[in-house]
């Protein structure tokens, strides 16, 4: 090789390294840890994992209209102690898929739970920690009530929120009310295209509302935002809310578990709820205590909004591992 070649190579070369550097600083690795996809009954679900493999398996559960970058702060303090950890996207959300076009786009809390059920069984994972909030609570609430001998421990933040269908055909009081205005809006033709042609904004609005004191910037809401262009993504959650009021259907398949679902089943595993501002009168906990027999006790955070794990990851952290410790 000439001198001239030779030079002109390793110039080449050291620009190539110098972009190189510089592409991996601009796409760092994600603190949630890899994304994956796997089968799991009706669906192909996108999750991420981080942590050792033989670690306590940790699945944290979003909620709507969040996904699970919401664990995005929590997910290195677990993998710090030795955690392995899954965070799935929910039916309807972020990479998650439904296997065939036949099958019902049902957002029934049932439907939901047994999808988490499936994706352990998939990773071959025999019993977890669960910790959830909003949809991600209910569901997790749903396994440790139907399959408690798959949750090891359960932190579910506003406590027991099993749905009970009955139960939601009584009024509430008129202020009581307001605060769900968008399960009417849901269950309306109107709300349906509303959501469909302004889920961005839409979803924005119940973060502010939800959480009044957190000052997320747009980065923060643009990065879970994608997660809405899941193709189910308005179907999923229009019939989830219809659903709770008695205005559509679930799944004959799930019947049996909803039937178990309608006593209001105890939840024996040991437990932890949180809860936050969001909560308001109910900020006690004391509603519901008594739907936990197992260990269990219960955080109150101030100042706090709905999304919890995001807003304060150092207590949602420290909930796992005291509930943990409960089973020790």
């Amino acid at each position: 090789m000439k001198p001239s070649t030779r030079k002109i190579y390793w110039i080449s070369a050291i620009l190539i390294l110098i972009f190189n550097l510089g592409l991996h600083a601009q796409q760092p690795k994600s603190s949630l840890g890899t994304l994956k996809q796997i089968d799991a009954g009706a669906l192909n679900i996108g999750y991420t994992e981080a942590g050792p493999s033989s670690g306590t398996p940790v699945i944290l559960l979003h909620g709507w209209p969040y996904d699970i970058h919401s664990y995005e702060e929590v997910v290195p303090i677990l993998t710090a102690k030795g955690y392995r950890v899954i965070t799935p996207y929910l039916r309807g959300f972020g990479t998650t898929r439904f296997l065939s076009d036949k099958t019902m786009r049902n957002g029934q809390q049932s439907a939901i739970a047994m999808d988490i059920i499936n994706l352990m069984d998939s990773l071959k994972i025999d019993k977890a920690i669960v910790g959830g909030f909003d949809w991600g609570a209910r569901t997790a609430d749903v396994m440790a009530a139907l399959w408690p001998d798959r949750v090891k421990g359960l932190v579910s933040v506003s406590g027991y929120l099993i749905t009970n269908l009955d139960s939601n055909k009584n009024p509430l009081p008129p202020a009581a009310e307001s605060g769900w205005w968008y399960q009417y809006y849901f269950s309306t033709d109107r709300g349906e295209k509303g959501y469909k042609e302004n889920t961005y904004e839409f979803n924005k609005l119940i973060w502010k509302t939800a959480s009044s004191l957190w000052n997320f910037d747009k980065s923060t809401y643009d990065q879970t935002a994608q997660s809405f262009n899941n193709p189910d993504h308005v179907a999923i959650v229009i019939h989830n809310y219809r659903w709770r009021l008695s205005l559509a259907k679930g799944e004959t398949k799930y019947d049996e578990l909803e039937k178990k679902l309608s006593t209001r089943p105890v939840i024996t595993v040991p437990s932890i709820t949180i809860s936050s501002d969001f909560d308001e009168a109910a900020i006690d906990g004391k509603a519901y205590a008594n739907k936990f027999t197992g260990k269990y006790s219960h955080k109150i955070l101030k100042g706090i909004g709905h999304n919890v794990p995001q807003e304060d990851p150092k207590s949602f952290a420290e909930a796992i591992f005291e509930v943990d410790g409960y089973s020790k």
